[in-house]
């Protein structure tokens, strides 16, 4: 079994929704995998830079020279190579917080997360065969007349087809800010989801 790299997009730590509904995920899938290694990443702690014109000149000038052991292509080559690929980010804006999109665009990098044929098609280039998305959100978007709204998700999932993962999934929690709904039972389905989840991801 290869290891799973968890990216932690939980902006609000110990007050997040998300996060504890990801953590109990992971430990489940832990527990069915126990010789796999589960590697972190924390995105407030681990901060990028966004893509300013200095970072992507230094970028672009590595990627020419043919420098893809450069560290600042580390990101791109740690997800490339992981085997389960965890995202847990909350719903803000009708996508996910900045930390996260700023996360994927340091990682599509051309030759390690994705690459092209003789033809000019896109081919992906990780190995991951999974990669399920955790998110928290304030109003149902499963509701047709507004699931068009939902970014995050969809986005993820466009990504998955350009980075040559075959399997997207998401796990959410909905209608939370919804006064109607009784938050305490709607997390308590979550994680019984996610603990199911867990035993075939």
């Amino acid at each position: 079994m290869e290891g799973l790299l968890f990216i932690n997009a939980c902006v609000r730590g110990p007050r997040s929704r998300t996060l504890p509904l990801a953590r109990r995920f992971l430990e489940m899938w832990q527990q069915k995998h126990p010789e796999a290694v589960i590697t972190e990443r924390d995105l407030c702690r681990d901060r990028l830079l966004p893509q300013y014109p200095e970072v992507l000149e230094e970028r672009d000038t590595l990627w020419s020279a043919g420098k893809l052991d450069d560290p600042i292509f580390a990101p791109a080559i740690q997800f490339a190579a992981a085997g389960r690929i965890v995202i847990a980010a909350p719903f803000w804006d009708l996508s996910f917080p900045a930390i996260l999109k700023i996360y994927l665009e340091r990682i599509s990098v051309t030759n390690i997360t994705f690459g092209y044929d003789d033809l000019g098609r896109s081919v992906g280039l990780c190995r991951a065969e999974k990669l399920l998305f955790i998110t928290t959100r304030g109003g149902d978007f499963s509701i047709p007349e507004i699931s068009w709204m939902e970014m995050g998700a969809r986005q993820l999932e466009a990504l998955c087809v350009m980075y040559g993962i075959p399997s997207f999934q998401c796990l959410t929690a909905q209608g939370l800010d919804d006064i109607r709904n009784d938050k305490t039972t709607i997390m308590a389905q979550a994680i019984e989801q996610a603990e199911k989840m867990a035993e075939t991801f």
